[in-house]
């Protein structure tokens, strides 16, 4: 195929930070009009590489080339001139001006084409703060295609949206194809990768390892699907969710009693030493809020929380902690951990009292702990120096986790903790989860991954509404079965078994 046919081409990028080799050598071709599945572990690179192609990095080495036109290095000028443009969470307004004036007017207009264009119901005049995450995302696609972009580079775009706004998502995502826009698809979520990709170029550890067309023949998707997750880890993966022989215990570690708070009600229930207990339901339905109210980050109404045998009432997240109870958040990056400080910092950040002399901070403990959990759950980093936000998620995951260990923590609460983690780190929580509760942790972990919650609880509690709607054994575990309960819905057999 002539080098015409390319809209974007990539050779052999490599870029270096001291100590780092971010990427060694990626090279990537996109057609005009294909959507082109870009997939790889945290930490493979893709980042970086989506930020050579927008000019916010610049490559240590290599080509970037657009409609055949060479260039040895991108800033995000020379990128929106040349019709490259990357769809971000945040949203970024551009006002239009006539002289001094903003002519609103006008900005309203081309808002509703651009709508019109991607058959988008959006009120033009609506505060942007006022729509759903899905929708800003649309307007971040429509502001693209208003400033004549001719590339979408789309990083991880559906992780904070509703199945339903996935879908309206899929649908924008598929008429841009249609008329000769061109895509690069950034997930970890390989089903999205099959149904939207022409092909799907796989990166590990910086370098590119290999492209494969997209089958979607639904019989074969299961094989390939293995083997790009062999590509992706380097290995094959036998099994998703790694093996742990039931080491429950009789002690009972949190009970909650009657608990109403942060929209919640009455939610009863117990966690035992060496247990993992999912909590089950969809978006909304009150497992964030009881996790906040257990970790004291939003009051209790009124209920009863009994840890360790002693009732407690913590008002702040501090009081929790000093109790013994952690919580590894769903926003890992605003609320999980201090990204501008380092790997050191942030895992000593809750044992400083306890390190410290007066105000004198015991830094060669300080060094000597940090260092032990570095190596103890392998987090992948040059130096325990290195600040948190270089990190890739999987290794985020793990400093917030090293964290809650150095604290001592006997409950840990995991609420979506492998959201926006690619395959192979999934496993090393995983593995990290077993390794808890087989030391006598108890764990609450919230998902809403089902055959994540099947895979790695012990036993479910499912909510709906902000009550709770019904609890599973180990061996009652069924996807319809806790879907049902997630929906609000009690089967008729169950209402019987409840009330004997």
């Amino acid at each position: 195929m002539a080098n015409n046919d390319y809209v974007l081409e990539l050779e052999h990028i490599r870029k270096e930070y001291p100590g780092v080799i971010a990427l060694k050598d990626v090279t990537l071709q996109l057609r005009r009009g294909e959507i082109l599945g870009l997939i790889g572990e945290n930490g493979a690179g893709k980042s970086t590489l989506i930020k050579c192609c927008s000019g916010a990095v610049i490559p240590t080495s290599g080509k970037i080339k657009i409609n055949g036109k060479e260039f040895t290095r991108m800033t995000p000028q020379l990128a929106a001139e040349n019709g490259i443009a990357i769809i971000y969470q945040e949203f970024k307004p551009i006002l239009k001006k006539n002289g001094i004036v903003i002519d609103r007017k006008a900005m309203e207009e081309e808002a509703a084409k651009a709508f019109e264009q991607l058959n988008i119901k959006i009120n033009p005049r609506t505060l942007v703060k006022n729509l759903s995450v899905g929708y800003q995302q649309m307007v971040e696609i429509a502001k693209a295609i208003q400033q004549n972009a001719q590339v979408l580079i789309m990083d991880e775009p559906s992780a904070p949206l509703t199945t339903n706004e996935v879908e309206s998502m899929f649908k924008v995502v598929e008429l841009l194809k249609s008329r000769g826009v061109s895509i690069i698809y950034i997930s970890h979520r390989l089903e999205e990768i099959f149904r939207l990709s022409d092909r799907i170029e796989v990166i590990r550890d910086g370098e590119y390892v290999d492209t494969l067309i997209t089958d979607k023949d639904p019989a074969t998707i299961p094989h390939q699907v293995d083997e790009l997750i062999k590509l992706m880890v380097g290995r094959e993966m036998t099994q998703k969710y790694p093996p742990r022989e039931p080491c429950i215990r009789d002690e009972v570690v949190l009970e909650l009693e009657h608990v109403y708070g942060n929209g919640d009600q009455d939610i009863s229930f117990k966690i035992h030493a060496g247990e993992v207990l999912g909590l089950g339901g969809l978006v909304g339905a009150g497992r964030t809020e009881i996790a906040q109210v257990i970790f004291g980050a939003r009051p209790k109404e009124s209920g009863k929380i009994i840890f360790m045998g002693q009732e407690i009432n913590p008002k702040s997240p501090r009081a929790a902690i000093n109790h013994g109870i952690a919580l590894l958040p769903e926003d890992r990056k605003r609320h999980g951990a201090l990204l501008t400080n380092s790997i050191k910092n942030n895992i000593a950040m809750p044992i400083y009292e306890r390190i410290s002399k007066g105000t004198v901070i015991n830094k060669k403990r300080e060094h000597s702990i940090a260092e032990g959990y570095r190596e103890d759950i392998q987090i992948k980093c040059p130096s325990i120096h290195q600040l948190v936000k270089n990190l890739s998620g999987g290794n985020q995951q793990k400093v917030i986790l090293a964290k809650w260990l150095a604290a001592q923590s006997k409950l840990i609460i995991f609420d979506e903790p492998t959201r926006g983690i690619d395959v192979g780190a999934k496993f090393e929580i995983y593995k990290l989860i077993n390794d808890l509760v087989e030391d006598g942790v108890a764990v609450l972990m919230i998902s809403s991954e089902m055959e994540e919650l099947m895979g790695m609880s012990d036993r479910i509690i499912v909510l709906a509404e902000n009550k709770m709607m019904g609890e599973l054994q180990k061996n009652e575990f069924n996807a319809d079965l806790i879907m049902s309960y997630a929906s609000g819905v009690v089967p008729e057999d169950k209402k019987v078994k409840e009330a004997s």
